[in-house]
């Protein structure tokens, strides 16, 4: 096998250990080692348009949404409109790097990170997430698993 082939075994195998998102695609993000959330409803990008396009377009993250980059060293905020906060984490899911707030039109990058969750601005403070801490993923709650939801009133 050619290093090249190497490369996008490892890089499949990756994507398939994946956690399983929702049906709609989201994760719920929890910070285990401080036991706070850092998202509720977290978008997947493993492959295709969702990765390209990232959080590009978009005029804001709401309150417990964001994106999760995989595989991933680096993003860009070029063309953004809203800062954002990084959390760079490593294969195991260990967090390698934080930036707080990176305002549009920055680079940024963690060359042992494997993968890059992007928040709302002011949740990595707000979570107190540092390096070293460890991070779960599971599914997302669908809105029919939600109690009440879809009864008649």
């Amino acid at each position: 096998m050619n290093p090249f082939q190497r490369l996008l075994s490892g890089l499949r195998g990756g994507l398939s250990r994946l956690p399983r998102p929702a049906e709609d695609g989201r994760l719920v993000v929890l910070n285990v080692t401080r036991q706070t959330q850092l998202g509720t409803s977290v978008e997947l990008a493993g492959s295709g348009p969702k990765r390209t396009k990232g959080l590009l377009g978009r005029k804001g993250l709401e309150p417990g949404g964001g994106m999760w980059i995989v595989p991933c060293e680096a993003v860009h905020t070029i063309g953004m409109q809203f800062p954002i906060d990084l959390v760079y984490l490593d294969r195991r899911h260990c967090v390698r790097k934080v930036r707080h707030k990176v305002p549009a039109g920055r680079l940024s990058g963690c060359l042992s990170a494997h993968s890059v969750i992007e928040l709302p601005a002011g949740t990595v403070l707000l979570t107190q997430t540092q390096p070293g801490d460890q991070v779960e993923f599971s599914a997302a709650p669908t809105q029919s698993a939600t109690p009440g939801a879809g009864e008649a009133a």
